[in-house]
């Protein structure tokens, strides 16, 4: 820059003007310039960009195109003709402290907004590596990056303030000692939500896609978004209901992470004999069934032996019908089996099916289903 102005002094006076013409004109061809060269490597930065995002999509890695994509990099552009402007400014206002001193001030705090606003963007891109499901680790690392990110926006508003009354940002820091009490008390849902978020992840309570039942909080649906202050649920009717994870870890909940990592899907179902339709079977069954002499036994496994050669039964787990403790509303017979399923429509409607099954069958045993009747007086 110090060769421009020599060389802009040359020709200025070469053409015979003043010595005041000579330094306003001197000036505004600086200033012009600076400008110029400014723009240009903005410019010059931004037609880099596609560049750069092209080479990353043609690397096997993935991290590459995550961290490095088109929003951090354009972000990256912005501060370079501010960079351009700061090394320029002690030649083009020489002679003009005041200007050169609060131009200087004001490209500072530029590029510490810039940058903090590029970082942030950096950081936010690592959720791109996440991929379908988010595990514990990413989720943690997710939670890190959340208190990471209010940490430096309040040492940028540190540094801004700082250069803004040109103090040294250190002598600042002192003086919220004082202040800390405040500031805990500002933040109080977000430390709270980040020591929530690391036990809940931590202890691999919680994780984006599983299911959860939350009856306090009418939540039973898909985990969307877990971040420091908040757990997004999305119910099956596509409502969303917000929670804290300080919730989930203070309270109880139940996650069917273990059923949908299974092949199978549990059903336990009851229904209620009446004890007045047990009888001893003096011939043989219905079914053929022999070397039993109650009909109630000899329909517990005709029910077991249909639920084996079932299709959507899984024959390697337990496939059970019992009795249970008797109740003054009959004898009740639970069901217990496992459905090669995981949907809860076609898992309802097989159970349905079955149990009608169940319900009818009795019948043929001689067997009467409890019910309570209604009698009008």
């Amino acid at each position: 820059m110090e060769k421009i102005k020599i060389l802009v002094e040359e020709v200025l006076t070469g053409m015979n003007l003043s010595a005041d013409y000579v330094a306003v004109v001197r000036h505004v061809v600086l200033v012009v310039v600076a400008v110029l060269l400014a723009a240009v490597a903005g410019w010059t930065c931004k037609q880099l960009v596609p560049w750069v995002v092209r080479l990353t999509r043609r690397t096997p890695s993935r991290w590459d195109e995550a961290l490095l994509n088109e929003r951090v990099l354009r972000s990256a552009c912005q501060i370079v003709p501010a960079v351009v402007v700061w090394m320029v400014l002690p030649s083009v206002f020489s002679e003009h402290p005041v200007a050169r001193e609060t131009l200087a001030r004001l490209t500072a705090i530029y590029i510490t907004v810039m940058t903090t606003r590029t970082i942030i963007t950096f950081a936010d891109s690592f959720h791109r590596l996440e991929g379908g499901v988010r595990t514990a680790r990413q989720q943690y690392l997710y939670s890190f990056i959340g208190v990471l990110k209010i940490v430096l926006c309040f040492i940028a508003a540190i540094v801004v303030v700082s250069i803004a009354i040109n103090k040294d940002p250190s002598t600042l820091l002192a003086g919220l000692g004082a202040a800390s009490a405040i500031l805990m008390l500002a933040f109080q849902d977000t430390i709270k939500g980040l020591v929530a978020g690391i036990r809940l992840t931590s202890n691999e309570m919680v994780a984006v896609g599983d299911r959860i039942t939350l009856p306090a909080a009418g939540a039973d649906g898909i985990v969307e978004e877990i971040t420091l202050t908040t757990v997004k649920v999305r119910n099956f009717d596509n409502t969303i209901v917000t929670v804290s994870p300080q919730t989930l870890v203070d309270g109880s909940f139940q996650n069917w992470k273990g059923m949908k990592e299974n092949r199978g899907r549990k059903a336990v179902r009851r229904l209620y004999i009446d004890y007045r339709s047990i009888h001893v079977v003096h011939a043989d069954s219905p079914k053929g069934e022999t070397g039993s002499t109650v009909n109630l036994t000899l329909y517990r496994r005709h029910m077991e032996q249909w639920l084996a050669q079932h299709p959507s039964v899984l024959k390697e787990s337990i496939i059970m019908v019992h009795q249970l403790d008797a109740t003054p509303t009959g004898l009740p017979l639970e069901f217990v089996f496992w459905l090669d399923m995981q949907d809860v429509l076609p898992y309802e409607h097989t159970i349905a099916d079955i149990m009608e099954y169940a319900y009818a069958q009795a019948n043929e045993y001689g067997l009467r289903v409890f019910q309570t009747l209604n009698v009008e007086h």
